[in-house]
């Protein structure tokens, strides 16, 4: 790569950031563990920025964190090494939803990497909060994309009301792709898990590969297409289930 030279890219209504411009700094409300924060409201001034966080931890062994700040749930997904939940043991391509509010002792059984999401819980009248959530991909419920049986969503979360957000896995076959340009109200946070592709987000078109991070805001255009030789997956973060002139 040239000096002065980067993939990362940051516009009005969706961002690219590329590991070749990683900053691993000391995560808040975390013990022992670095990471790097890859999308938060910081990329842009409210009510245009982004309403959640999605960042890296890279946990080393016996690192610890006890809850998010009041009022924020989390959805910790394990990349890599193991960890324990209340001395639960969650392996890698495992997840733990933890609810606003909610307190755990979350401790790294080994040194681990882990995609973690976070957004400010919006309760909704006569419904009780969402509960915790511990779950694996491979136990998740998968079904083709419109019937494609080579683009399968796996959904991580329960949709029903309680939850406000979701958070699932996208796996492409080489050559499949989504079958429209989808324009809609939710936002977007994702993680390249697997394999590489093209994205494109609003009138630009990106090459991306594993490792990448993408944020699309709110009726950013939006459509994908797995290349290459291996599977293309991605976990991906959406608000759901609130009123859209909920502040």
């Amino acid at each position: 790569m040239l000096i002065g030279e980067t993939r990362t890219r940051v516009a009005r209504d969706h961002a690219l950031i590329g590991p070749d411009s990683h900053v691993i700094a000391p995560l808040a409300n975390w013990e022992k563990t670095d990471g790097v924060v890859l999308i938060s409201p910081a990329m842009a001034a409210a009510p245009k920025g982004p309403r959640f966080t999605q960042y890296l931890a890279h946990a080393e062994q016996g690192s610890t964190t006890q809850g998010a700040p009041a009022g924020v749930q989390r959805l910790i997904y394990v990349l890599s090494g193991k960890i324990a939940l209340d001395g639960q043991k969650i392996l890698a391509d495992g997840f733990a939803y933890l609810p606003a509010d909610s307190r755990y002792e979350l401790t790294a059984a080994e040194s681990s990497r882990l995609l973690v999401f976070e957004k400010t819980y919006m309760p909704l009248a006569d419904t009780a909060a969402p509960p915790r959530v511990v779950g694996t991909f491979a136990d998740a419920p998968s079904e083709p994309f419109h019937g494609d049986p080579a683009a399968v969503l796996s959904t991580l979360l329960p949709t029903t009301s309680e939850f406000d957000m979701a958070v699932n896995v996208f796996c492409y076959q080489p050559g499949a792709n989504l079958p429209f340009v989808e324009t809609h109200v939710m936002e977007h946070g994702l993680w390249m898990q697997s394999g590489a592709g093209v994205y494109r987000l609003a009138e630009s078109w990106y090459p991306v590969a594993t490792g990448d991070a993408i944020w699309m805001a709110a009726y950013c255009p939006q459509w994908f297409v797995a290349m290459g030789k291996e599977t293309a997956s991605y976990i991906y973060y959406k608000d759901i289930n609130r009123h859209s002139l909920t502040p």
